[in-house]
């Protein structure tokens, strides 16, 4: 009997085949982790509400359901309503971040809500083993958050500054 329930034990944690499968899975989703911090940090440096956790998280959870649904077989016809789902639960997260402002106030989150959209999007990239898409999307995220605002007007820089 104990063998019978250490045998069934073993079987429902053999999702990862081998030494080769369990790389691949984690390198992935630490590259999900690592680059979804690195866009959370940049939100907590400018004291936003999204802040390290947040795009970690999404970023994580992102690839997850990409790497889950792949290691069960599912076709590319099936994985792209699997990225559909993604990309409409994170918009609901990312209308959590989004304050609606008053006549007195101006809307603020819209530039934090569009951070974690992007770091979904990253975790999807690095879940589907598109590591270096990964990368580079978030080089270009934080070229947007950091650098742009100082090539735009004034104006511009000021609204950054008060999401």
């Amino acid at each position: 009997m104990w063998s019978e329930i250490w045998a069934t034990i073993v079987a429902e944690f053999s999702d990862i085949s081998d030494l080769a499968d369990a790389v691949r899975i984690s390198l992935r989703l630490l590259v999900a982790a690592l680059l979804g911090a690195i866009i959370g940090l940049e939100r907590e440096w400018k004291s936003k509400n999204a802040g390290v956790r947040t795009h970690m998280l999404v970023a994580v959870g992102s690839a997850l359901f990409m790497i889950g649904p792949m290691q069960a077989g599912i076709g590319v016809g099936d994985m792209s309503r699997v990225i559909q789902g993604v990309v409409q639960g994170v918009g609901f997260l990312g209308a959590g971040a989004i304050i609606i402002g008053t006549a007195q106030q101006r809307t603020r989150g819209l530039t934090t809500a569009a951070g974690v959209w992007a770091a979904a999007g990253i975790g999807v990239a690095a879940g589907l083993g598109m590591e270096m898409t990964a990368v580079l999307s978030t080089v270009i995220v934080l070229f947007i958050l950091t650098l742009l605002p100082y090539f735009t007007s004034t104006k511009a820089v000021d609204d950054v500054d008060r999401e």
